[in-house]
């Protein structure tokens, strides 16, 4: 893969080609958390017939989990889509996780202990989208600064090949995304989390003051 690729602009490209085409696909979106999925899904809604899909095994706590998805089912029923936007969740076994990173708990943040998280949860998104019957899937993990577009969209396009179902091309912090998931975040007074959700990440946040 070209690490030279615009993702964003390549999702561009493809939603008008559809548009031209008179389709308005359905596509599976993961989301990591309502603050991130705010502004991608208010960006996505015009162009496809969305699902909003919440696996997270990564995340700490049964609690913290149940809070995330709570925030993103509420963010989902108040935003004003035309039409309702539907959630599903998987069930919450966090040891899909903790199996999948064992031997890289010594990893640094956004080393190879994430790059695996990113798999497991878009090889769910890319296997639900499959047996559903989606046309596309992708996840909002590209709307954070501190995500790497590259490896996500490289992982979504690998996902998609083995399990037949495309990955929509996406980096959604582009035209200020992610100041959008801010403002949205504060309009709609969304739980804001301090770190990204797996244990590693919340003791760095407890390290550095930030919880």
């Amino acid at each position: 893969m070209n690490n030279q690729r615009n993702f964003d602009r390549e999702g561009d490209a493809l939603i008008a080609s559809l548009e031209k085409e008179g389709k308005q696909p359905r596509l599976l979106l993961h989301c990591c958390c309502a603050p991130c999925a705010s502004a991608v899904t208010e960006r996505l809604f015009p162009h496809f017939s969305l699902t909003l899909f919440f696996d997270n095994p990564n995340i700490a706590s049964k609690e913290e989990h149940q809070k995330r998805l709570n925030e993103l089912c509420r963010f989902a029923k108040e935003y004003p889509f035309s039409s309702p936007v539907p959630v599903w969740e998987s069930p919450y076994l966090p040891n899909r996780f903790t199996e999948a990173v064992k031997g890289l708990e010594k990893e640094p943040e956004r080393g190879k202990r994430c790059e695996v998280c990113f798999r497991i949860r878009l090889e769910e998104t890319a296997k639900r989208a499959k047996a559903e019957g989606f046309d596309f899937f992708t996840t909002t993990l590209s709307i954070s600064p501190h995500k790497d577009a590259f490896l996500l969209n490289q992982i979504g396009e690998e996902l998609g090949e083995k399990y037949g179902v495309a990955f929509f091309p996406s980096d959604f912090k582009k035209k200020n995304g992610y100041l959008r998931s801010c403002a949205l975040s504060k309009e709609y007074q969304l739980y804001r989390q301090s770190y990204c959700g797996c244990i590693f990440s919340r003791l760095q946040a407890q390290k550095e003051g930030r919880l």
